[in-house]
């Protein structure tokens, strides 16, 4: 097939993958030339990797037109695309793209683990391989789902384990695997390579034992921000005295000891070794004898907890870091007297992308650290660094694309601001690249906003999170709606947007006129009416996921959005005006919804819906639901 290439362009809506031939194959037409059946405002709007996986070609009304290329080019094309969205859009041009794209996927990501069964997932693709599955809402980050809410892994790997025996990935978020899944994880894919868990609960070191003992082809255990139901680390010690194929191991976030000479023993073995991500558990002391061992490493997260200066100790570790030639990431949990932050420096100048969100530096060390930084992309931050550490930031880091900023205590009434608009303002002037922004503050201003995006227009993320609720512009006392206006007119890739502070009804008539690329939109606190929610759900028409809290919209705004929810992955509402009367008639007038009222205290008003998730699913409502959470 060499000299074939893949030329996309869009048409109603639906990717048609334009493919002109080439050498050993001839061919009457080219693909290109095919034309699908036009598709109904409904089936146009499922575009989501959740819509495609159980609807027959001819539920979707698919052409029956065939195909001039032989079933195994067709799905040798195909695998060269990745993206999901992609390849669910190819498998609505005609029924034999659709066989060539069912036989040809082998990646699959789930956004919701209700929004579809495993048995719809199995019979829909057959040989899958990696899978990426999403389970509680966001929300639970917060503490705003009540324990057992759901999104139990294990039905899952049940039905995985008959239908795919070639599984080879598994990426959970905010899900539950308990040690019996993991047990089942290690015994049924002989050819299982990654591992990796987010937020997720529910096991104990038997069953990360399990996972080092039988996986022989592990190349990757990343647990991450997970909550094990015991403190012991001896599952590292599960590990066989020949295994020595590890890539990527982190644990950063593990709350359990870890054996230090089992981990050095398996550090050692590893010598392909790239991402090596530490809790706190492993002492300062201890770390050189680590790092002696992985020099070529590209990610390295520690956790540095020194306050005496020990001159030898210091040698060590700033010799091995010198050592780390190919560093480019790097997570500090720092704890320590500056009189060690330059065992970093020899480690800095090839980084791209630096963590410091467990590291509250002050302005001084953290523009020291910087200006051995000069090729950051991404970088995570706590406010500790005030607006003299941002300044240095824009200062110091002109290609710098990425940056978060994190309250240290987000409780801290004091009158410390922390960050403020200066800094915000700062970085915008000499780090014009900016696509992500996240920005935890006390105070801004509307002048300040309009500023940074006219700095820097190319923003896809933009997350500003004022966290005095309703907090108006620090210098003039009006509401933050023309912030977000000169945002949402200013930034045409926007995708991701997060609103804080005193909003009217006016902010939403500007997201809703201008935001046509928005997929994500957090709001907390805002509003004046149902109005400001009826503007984005009629004016967003890529808009996938709605979190709102604390905000007055009620039934008029929620039924406003019948016509969209089918085409959205999730909305989410706490804390607002909706009734269960006004959630009974969104679920009646929309059966392929999904509508939870989540009542988690014993005083809650029958007539109020204080939580509701409401999200399209194939499987109809779902079998575990806890008594809490009542489906209409």
């Amino acid at each position: 097939m060499g000299g074939a290439w893949i030329r996309r362009r869009k048409s109603s809506g639906v990717f048609l993958v334009a493919i002109i031939s080439a050498k050993r194959w001839v061919c009457g037409a080219f693909l290109g030339s095919l034309t699908p059946l036009p598709l109904s405002a409904r089936q146009r709007g499922h575009s989501r990797s959740e819509t495609a996986l159980a609807l027959s070609p001819s539920f979707l009304g698919i052409s029956n037109l065939h195909s001039p290329f032989p079933d195994e080019v067709l799905e040798k094309i195909l695998s060269f695309i990745d993206s999901h969205k992609d390849r669910n859009s190819v498998s609505l041009v005609c029924k034999d793209w659709y066989d060539a794209e069912r036989w040809s996927r082998s990646k699959l990501f789930i956004g919701n683990c209700y929004a579809v069964s495993p048995e719809i997932v199995a019979r829909r693709f057959p040989r899958i391989k990696s899978v990426l599955l999403k389970g509680k809402p966001r929300f639970s980050d917060f503490n705003m789902l009540p324990p057992g809410w759901g999104a139990n892994v294990h039905a899952w790997l049940v039905k995985f384990s008959t239908v795919y025996p070639f599984l080879e990935e598994l990426r959970l978020k905010r899900m539950i695997i308990g040690d019996d899944s993991l047990q089942l994880l290690a015994d049924s894919f002989p050819s299982f390579k990654a591992l990796s868990l987010s937020s997720c609960e529910g096991f104990s070191s038997d069953g990360l034992k399990a996972i080092a003992k039988n996986c022989r082809n592990l190349t990757e255990l990343d647990i991450q921000d997970c909550v094990m139901l015991d403190g012991r680390g001896d599952w590292v010690s599960g590990f066989p005295e020949n295994f020595n194929s590890l890539e990527v191991l982190n644990f950063s976030r593990l709350d359990s000891d870890v054996n230090i000479d089992d981990l050095e023993k398996l550090v050692a073995r590893c010598i392909s070794l790239k991402v090596l991500k530490l809790n706190e558990s492993i002492p300062s002391e201890q770390l050189h004898r680590l790092l002696g061992h992985t020099t070529q490493l590209t990610e390295l997260g520690i956790g540095v907890s020194l306050q005496a200066p020990q001159n030898g100790l210091y040698m060590d570790l700033e010799s091995n870091f010198n050592k780390c030639k190919n560093l480019q990431v790097l997570t500090v949990l720092w704890d320590s007297s500056p009189f060690y932050l330059p065992i970093f420096f020899g480690a800095c100048a090839g980084l791209t992308f630096m963590n410091l969100s467990d590291a509250p530096l002050g302005s001084g060390d953290f523009s020291t650290l910087l200006s051995k930084c000069p090729n950051l992309r991404r970088i995570w931050v706590l406010d500790t660094v005030t607006d003299k550490g941002l300044e240095a930031l824009g200062s110091s880091c002109p290609l710098l694309e990425e940056y978060r900023v994190l309250p240290y205590d987000p409780y801290d009434l004091d009158d410390d601001p922390g960050v403020t608009e200066v800094g915000f303002e700062a970085v915008s002037h000499g780090c014009r690249k900016l696509h992500y922004v996240l920005y935890f503050c006390r105070r801004m201003t509307n002048a300040a906003v309009k500023a940074v995006v006219q700095n820097c227009p190319d923003f896809t993320h933009f997350r500003l999170c004022i966290m005095n609720p309703c907090q108006p512009d620090h210098t003039t006392g009006e509401p933050m709606d023309e912030a977000f206006g000169a945002v949402t007119k200013t930034c045409s890739k926007l995708k991701r947007l997060s609103i804080s502070g005193l909003l009217t009804d006016l902010t939403f008539e500007y997201i809703g006129r201008y935001a046509k690329n928005l997929e994500t939109l957090s709001v907390a606190f805002a509003g004046s009416s149902d109005r400001g929610m009826q503007c984005v759900l009629e004016g967003c028409p890529k808009l996938r996921k709605l979190e709102i809290r604390d905000c007055p919209f009620g039934n008029g705004a929620l039924l406003s959005g019948l016509a969209k929810y089918e085409t959205m992955r999730s909305l989410w509402m706490s804390s607002c005006a909706v009734t269960m009367r006004g959630c009974s008639v969104l679920a009646k007038q929309m059966p392929r919804l999904n509508v939870e009222v989540i009542k988690d205290k014993e005083n809650d008003d029958d007539l109020v819906a204080e939580k509701i998730y409401v999200y399209r699913s194939l499987a109809g409502p779902r079998t575990d639901a806890p008594p809490f959470v009542l489906t209409l």
